[in-house]
């Protein structure tokens, strides 16, 4: 019998904690923590965005797909679209990163009332 490995076409990109990320009334949120690409097409379809913290303690990861974000290029950042409140309500953790699977990505998606993308 062969063992059949589950394969995903998304791949997390390197960290990109320069990428600034601030709330649509300009408040800083925090920053881009990783960008979460489609192998297949090279779309970046979920931003993982870390919140809060000091010194790298305490931080919050939250997948956030990537259409509910904006680039604003004046102040060189990206603007989520939706209220900060629903973002921290949102899916997220602190220490261990869920694994990012079909079944994550329609949770993440359905929260925020999107498409969900085919990550299979």
């Amino acid at each position: 019998m062969t063992e059949q490995i589950e394969t995903t076409s998304l791949l997390a990109q390197a960290r990109t904690g320069s990428l600034k990320v601030s709330s649509r009334d300009g408040d800083s949120l925090g920053s881009v923590h990783a960008l979460m690409v489609d192998k297949r097409t090279g779309r970046s379809t979920y931003a993982v965005l870390s919140v809060g913290g000091f010194l790298g303690m305490n931080r919050s990861f939250y997948p956030l797909p990537f259409e509910l974000l904006t680039y604003d290029a004046a102040e060189d950042r990206y603007v989520v679209t939706i209220d900060r409140r629903l973002l921290e309500g949102g899916p997220s953790w602190a220490n261990n990163p869920p694994e990012f699977n079909q079944a994550y990505a329609d949770r993440v998606a359905s929260y925020y009332g999107v498409a969900p993308a085919n990550i299979a």
